[in-house]
């Protein structure tokens, strides 16, 4: 097998994973977002990397978004959102922050494929991507890629579709957003 057979099996299994994801509930993470003052996000490993691209990407709309541990993160507070992913819902970082969070009085976001985690008992929002994960649920979307590969490719195109959707219900100009890009390159 060779990559002109592989890269249409990674497509085709990002399809189907975010083909599975509820449109209702989406709408109800980009309300959230949309009426939050600040959005923070939080993962680890390379959920990590997927939600810092979705962080930079917000931020190019205008809206002001950081992530947990960032040197320029300011305080979290009850008109805010906290968006977490995890596949397992059970990472531990995670899982701290978003009951700090809630102390604070902040809306969290969960976006993970365990229905039935830790993370989902403390979610004011819950936006499910079933794909295999380490726990091996018996209705997660299987992958030909190693472990959770299909979570954060399927996570980093979601949140650039979340991005799409925010750009056409705010009529943003698309041209006019390079205001926001980094320009000390």
């Amino acid at each position: 097998m060779g990559y002109k057979t592989t890269y249409p099996q990674i497509i085709a299994e990002c399809g189907q994973a975010l083909s599975m994801i509820d449109e209702q509930t989406t709408q109800t993470l980009i309300d959230a977002i949309l009426g939050a003052d600040k959005v923070f996000c939080v993962g680890v490993g390379r959920v990590l990397l997927s939600l810092q691209a979705i962080c930079k990407r917000f931020n190019h709309l205008g809206i002001p978004c950081y992530f947990v541990g960032e040197i320029v993160e300011p305080a979290i507070t009850e008109r805010d959102i906290l968006i977490v992913g995890s596949g397992s819902g059970e990472s531990l970082v995670p899982v701290s922050i978003a009951k700090k969070a809630k102390l604070f009085g902040a809306k969290v976001a969960l976006i993970s494929s365990n229905p039935r985690s830790t993370l989902t008992s403390i979610a004011d929002i819950f936006v499910r991507i079933p794909v295999q994960t380490k726990l091996g649920l018996p209705d997660e979307l299987n992958s030909v890629q190693p472990m959770t590969s299909l979570f954060e490719q399927s996570l980093l195109l979601y949140g650039d579709s979340l991005a799409k959707l925010i750009i056409d219900q705010k009529h943003l100009d698309i041209d006019a957003l390079w205001q926001y890009h980094a320009n000390l390159e």
